[in-house]
């Protein structure tokens, strides 16, 4: 026994070595040790932050019918559940990220050694040892460190999270939580963002090549970006493909097909200028993001969100917002609004202007008036923004005096503002690059003509299409909401319904002679004409506002006085300002075009006003309710009156101003019954039509981006030429898809209206237009 201890000891001399050898080799397990021991007791995530980890989600905004028309983000990333997930998906990224995933409980030791012998024998092919729960634990917990020896200790921190993610959440919560954080680029966060944005498609709709793409991408999203190295995005993806061969998910035939086929992207640009409705869009945003910043009477915010106890952001707390639009009907309002503007209207306007002097501005506008405008248009515009902000931001301890600044005005701007500059501009085949001044692109931009429109359900004030302008990108500025504008003889249905209200008969007879109202202050008396300036002999109240005679409104307005027009108007949800003086009755008040819209609905809703709904409700990231919308109500008008006024509107379409919609025009003839009403103003600044039919109200506002810029000839710049197509188009569209339920049938006639509304003049009058088409003007 001692003789076998004396072979075993080494000699003194080799017992140092072997001690140190021993150090050695003890020495990285120890650090190992060491490490993990620091790393489970440093800062580490809580149970509650490994079960809720802090992230940015994006907020979907869903139409009425189920469509997401649109984000808001600050990383464009939407969550989904594993069932959501196309299973080649799964198997791609299992077979090329970790193949023993489902072996594991967070730490591949198999990997790990693989690693340190490719490190040993400077095999880089060896792979990585990270497995997809590390990664997600980089993904979720860790940031970028700043030096080596910080990513060290942060790898073991990962471990020690991996290990215990992998306790908390099952295999497949860990693979829908890592495809639902990975950066895919291109504003693609989350496998639902890039399914959509790469494919347009969901993810559970995604094929055996796309899968393999998208999962590809994660070795290098930078490098194998599909939008600028397709080819080493396609070579990364069948490597993909060859792993999932490799690993039994795919067949031989399935990895030889799959590999030839080339990448085909359905690229969706993420831009907030693009997309369906973003007028709507940014006007949603200013909506909702006030309304979740509301106070009860205590002074507590109404809508906490109970992770942070912070007001909800929209932003990146994944807030689902349900609106009230349809897809459909916003997809025909915009094809309405993009083609009468950029097939009629545009190009009749262009024609118009040409040659004329002071263009785009109408001939008779003052030069002092022009140059006020193109002032007040520099001011606003970004260009000069930068350059002031540029010269007073001079540098540190720099302080502009405002004797420089106001020189700087002077001088240096006209100076940058008329040298001529490369630039693009809109145009409605798209931007063209071209070389022009500031001040000149000014003028161009000023050329176009505006407009808005918006669709909305009379009994539930549900908006279903919003279409603020006729480009957001270089027109931001919303004619549906923001845009006030004066409404012209659209104003006139409220005259009237305040008159019959009062007692006025429908059938009465008025002379069709001017009427003149007395002016204060020695001014001369006050006699709107009529717009053709025609009179004599006598017509019903129901002819003056099919042909809408201001001889006729100015009656009513003599009779019974402002103050009930007035009135009816603020029950209708008019909260523009409105002077009590006798061009009310031609409509001179400046009112947005949802008010309008929102006030005709109530003729169509038995009299009561619904104050307009994008909303229906709010859910936070677990589908919890948070907001629901209840719609607010009140009885503006009887029913009676409400339904003699669409009687006298139905007229306006049948033989009246608005009578072209029941021709034969290019967007179509409407056959239904439809009540409206056309505004024109004076020198055809503003062309207006509402249309009325039981279960929609649509109106539809064009015009300059100043008054001065206007058609020089009514028969191009009243509503029934420049608003009541756009009507047209999108009617004709909306009636023709079986799957928007909307009524064709009449207004239904209160049982208990006993006003006769078969006038015998009005009806010969409808029989003597019957030969030939009316062309009526306001």
């Amino acid at each position: 026994m001692e003789s076998l201890r004396k072979l075993l000891t080494p000699p003194k001399k080799h017992q140092k070595k072997l001690k140190w050898l021993w150090y050695a080799f003890a020495a990285p397990f120890v650090f190992i040790a060491l490490m993990l021991i620091w790393a489970f007791f440093s800062d580490l995530p809580s149970l509650q932050e490994l079960e809720n980890p802090k992230s940015n989600l994006a907020t979907e905004i869903i139409t009425a019918d189920g469509q997401i028309m649109g984000q808001y983000f600050r990383e464009n990333r939407v969550n989904v559940a594993y069932k959501d997930l196309n299973p080649n998906l799964v198997n791609a990224l299992i077979a090329t990220e970790d193949e023993r995933f489902y072996e594991h409980s967070g730490i591949d030791i198999k990997a790990l050694f693989r690693v340190v012998k490719g490190a040993i024998t400077a095999n880089s092919s060896q792979g990585g040892g990270s497995t997809i729960t590390q990664q997600l634990a980089k993904m979720l917990f860790t940031e970028k460190p700043a030096s080596n020896i910080a990513r060290v200790s942060q790898k073991f921190r990962e471990w020690i999270i991996s290990v215990r993610l992998e306790r908390r959440y099952t295999k497949e919560e860990i693979i829908t939580m890592y495809l639902n954080r990975f950066d895919f680029v291109n504003n693609a966060v989350g496998i639902k963002s890039a399914a959509n944005v790469y494919f347009n498609k969901t993810p559970d709709q995604l094929n055996l090549e796309e899968s393999a793409m998208l999962v590809g991408m994660a070795k290098n999203p930078a490098l194998f970006n599909p939008r600028r190295r397709i080819e080493a995005t396609r070579q990364r993806r069948n490597v993909v493909l060859y792993q999932m061969k490799r690993n039994g998910y795919i067949s031989e035939e399935q990895f030889e097909k799959s590999k030839n086929k080339p990448i085909q992207l359905d690229f969706q640009l993420v831009d907030h200028n693009q997309g369906s409705a973003p007028y709507f869009r940014e006007y949603l945003r200013k909506t909702v993001s006030d309304l979740l910043l509301e106070k009860d009477a205590l002074g507590n915010y109404k809508y906490l969100n109970p992770e942070t106890n912070q007001p909800f952001n929209i932003y990146k707390d994944g807030l689902k917002i349900y609106t009230t639009i349809d897809s459909r009907m916003q997809e025909y309002a915009e094809y309405a609004v993009g083609r009468h503007m950029s097939e009629f209207n545009q190009p009749e306007f262009f024609k118009d202007l040409k040659g004329k002097k002071n263009a785009p501005f109408d001939y008779r506008v003052s030069q002092e008036d022009i140059d006020r405008i193109m002032e007040m248009a520099i001011l606003r515009s970004d260009r000069y923004q930068n350059m002031l902000d540029e010269f007073e931001n001079c540098g540190e301890g720099c302080k502009r005096s405002a004797a420089e600044i106001e020189q700087f005005k002077k001088t240096a701007v006209p100076k940058a503002f008329n040298k001529k500059v490369k630039m693009k501009v809109f145009t409605y085949q798209g931007e063209k690059d071209t070389v022009m001044s500031p001040l000149d692109s000014i003028r161009y931009y000023k050329s176009f003509l505006q407009t808005g429109f918006v669709a909305m359900e009379p009994a539930s004030g549900f908006v279903k299409a919003w279409v603020g302008g006729i480009n957001f990108k270089h027109f931001k500025y919303d004619h549906v909401e923001q845009g006030s504008n004066q409404v012209g003889s659209t104003f006139k249905p409220f005259v009237y319904a305040a008159g019959i209200r009062e007692g006025l008969n429908p059938c009465e007879q008025v002379p069709n002679l001017p009427v003149c109202f007395d002016m204060p202050n020695g001014q001369p008396p006050y006699c709107p004409k009529n717009s053709d300036g025609k009179y004599g002999g006598v017509v019903t109240v129901k002819e003056g506002l099919a042909k809408s005679l201001n001889t006729v409104s100015a009656f009513i307005m003599k009779r019974y006085g402002p103050d009930p027009i007035i009135k009816l108007a603020r029950d209708l949800g008019i909260t523009a300002d409105m002077q009590a003086v006798p061009s009310l009755c031609l409509g001179v008040a400046d009112i947005n075009l949802l008010e309008m819209v929102a006030a005709n609905a109530a003729f169509a809703n038995k009299g009561v006003y619904v104050k307009p709904v994008v909303i229906s409700r709010i859910e936070d990231k677990n589908g919890k309710v948070i907001y629901t919308n209840v719609p607010e109500t009140r009885e503006a008008l009887d029913e009676q009156t409400a339904y003699v006024i669409l009687d006298l509107m139905k007229g306006v379409c049948n033989y009246g101003t608005g009578a072209r919609i029941r021709y034969d025009r290019p967007y179509g003839r409407i056959v239904a019954p439809v009540a409206g009403k056309t505004g024109t103003t004076q020198s055809n600044s503003d062309g207006w039509f509402v249309g009325i039919t039981p279960d929609l109200v649509a109106g539809c506002w064009v015009g300059g981006e100043d008054r001065s810029i206007r058609f020089s000839r009514t028969s191009l710049g009243q509503g029934a030429s420049s608003a009541l197509p756009v009507w047209g188009y999108f009617m004709n569209k909306v009636y023709a898809d079986p799957k928007i339920k909307i009524s064709t049938s009449d207004f239904k006639r209160p049982s208990n209206l006993t006003i006769d509304l078969n006038c015998t003049q009005v009806n010969a009058e409808i029989q003597a237009d019957e030969a030939g088409e009316p062309d009526f003007t306001e």
